[in-house]
């Protein structure tokens, strides 16, 4: 069974500012997520500490700079913002998961304001 992966729109400008080596390993990682759904464990993912239910998808096995930060709902993986990695940049790490519950949140009540993420390698490059 193949997951269904959606993506805040902010989030999604958030992943279109990150240099194209960024966006491919994070759409990488997405695809992995599609497929293997929340049974893909570490170290592609890994809960956020301190934060019930907010999972960060972690590129290139953890060896990326960017996480994706995502919830689980009823009927998908939802990702609420992508965000620097927690020990390369503590301060924005917290904004980003800040931002992402946020978003998250405002979903659960307005699920439209969202859309689909396409999971193939090359769909996230900027040309």
């Amino acid at each position: 069974m193949e997951w269904t992966v959606v993506i805040h729109p902010d989030a999604e400008a958030e992943l279109g500012r990150l240099p194209t080596r960024e966006q491919d390993a994070i759409a990488t990682a997405v695809a992995e997520l599609r497929a293997e759904g929340p049974t893909l464990g570490y170290p592609h993912t890994s809960e956020v500490r301190a934060v019930h239910g907010l999972r960060e998808l972690r590129p290139r096995r953890g060896h990326s700079r960017w996480r994706a930060f995502y919830r689980q709902t009823d009927h998908a993986l939802v990702i609420g913002a992508i965000g620097p990695e927690a020990e390369a940049d503590p301060k924005r790490f917290k904004r980003a998961v800040e931002i992402a519950l946020q978003r998250l949140d405002n979903m659960t009540h307005q699920p439209a304001a969202a859309h689909a993420i396409h999971s193939e390698h090359g769909d996230r490059r900027r040309h």
